[in-house]
């Protein structure tokens, strides 16, 4: 075979096209040219559009995996929490049926033993709710305005409570408005009686943070911290059997003979929004009954004074 005949041309897999340098160059002129293109004249945001449109079949079924652990890790959890939620909401049913039951038991008992010694029945106390609508402009009280007031039936001395216990009572009443000093108000004052001891004694505001102060408490007096006091009822004013305060400490001074005792209140104001307005127990307590008219007579007699003869 003649050697001119022969194909010098190298076979395709050692062919070569253009260099590395020139691809190196092209593409990134092409990519500069895009960047440019689309930050100038956004050319390339209908190319972006479609394929997202094109690309969002495929981006959603490999989602799908993801979405199916964490949605059922999710369902477990919750699942779980709600099992604990609805074990501890049957315990506290139970624990509320419980004493709801001893407390009508109770009932029952106390008004036999009642109508057996023929005492007079438990005064039924009226209240009505009220919103509070702002402080006391004066920082040194705690005073807070509820948005009822003497045309509603608001009276002087009200009671006024929570589902936590007593707040206060109501110092000023206005037509549509009424002012009520809370028991942390360092003109505060409440008749208190000891649960464990039965033992009574007053409890004022104006301590530091909010507190109460049980005065006039000898130094050997049986008191111990997280005590529980309730209204007595002996006042005329509230209502007994209200959760007023807790002892949180007991500093006892042997030299001055008397106690100091730091009480925490069971319904504090921060973050009270309503609350109940009873009516003073004095409203419903029988008038007094007026002094005989010889005994009016006698105190209006006065004695001859010493050394005066009579007439």
């Amino acid at each position: 075979m003649p050697l001119g005949t022969l194909d010098r041309t190298p076979p395709p897999f050692f062919r070569q096209g253009p260099s590395a340098l020139s691809k190196l160059i092209f593409f990134s002129a092409l990519a500069l040219f895009l960047m440019v293109a689309d930050a100038r004249f956004k050319m390339v945001e209908p190319l972006r559009a479609g394929l997202a449109i094109v690309l969002l079949p495929l981006q959603r079924a490999l989602a799908v995996p993801v979405d199916l652990w964490e949605g059922g890790s999710d369902y477990l959890q919750g699942l779980h929490q709600a099992l604990a939620s609805e074990r501890a909401a049957q315990a506290r049913m139970a624990a509320v049926a419980e004493r709801a039951a001893r407390t009508e038991q109770l009932a029952q008992e106390n008004k036999r033993l009642r109508d057996l010694l023929e005492l007079r029945p438990v005064i039924a106390v009226r209240s009505q709710p009220a919103e509070l609508l702002y402080e006391a402009a004066d920082p040194y009280s705690r005073k807070v305005f509820i948005d009822r007031g003497s045309r509603h039936g608001i009276a002087l001395g009200s009671p006024v409570i929570n589902e936590a216990g007593v707040l206060g009572q109501v110092t000023h009443a206005y037509a549509l408005t009424a002012e009520v000093t809370l028991l942390a108000d360092k003109d505060a004052a409440i008749p208190v009686l000891n649960l464990r001891t039965q033992q009574r004694g007053a409890a004022f505001g104006g301590v530091a943070g909010g507190s109460m102060e049980l005065r006039f408490t000898s130094a050997n007096a049986d008191v111990q911290v997280d005590d529980l006091l309730h209204t007595s009822g002996l006042d005329g004013i509230y209502p007994p059997g209200l959760a007023v305060a807790r002892v949180a400490s007991v500093e006892r001074r042997v030299e001055s003979g008397f106690a100091r005792i730091v009480l925490r209140p069971t319904a504090p104001a921060d973050g009270v929004r309503h609350v109940l307005v009873l009516e003073p127990l004095a409203a419903q307590l029988p008038a007094r009954e007026a002094p005989p008219p010889e005994a009016v007579e006698r105190g209006k007699a006065k004695p001859p004074r010493r050394g005066a003869s009579a007439p």
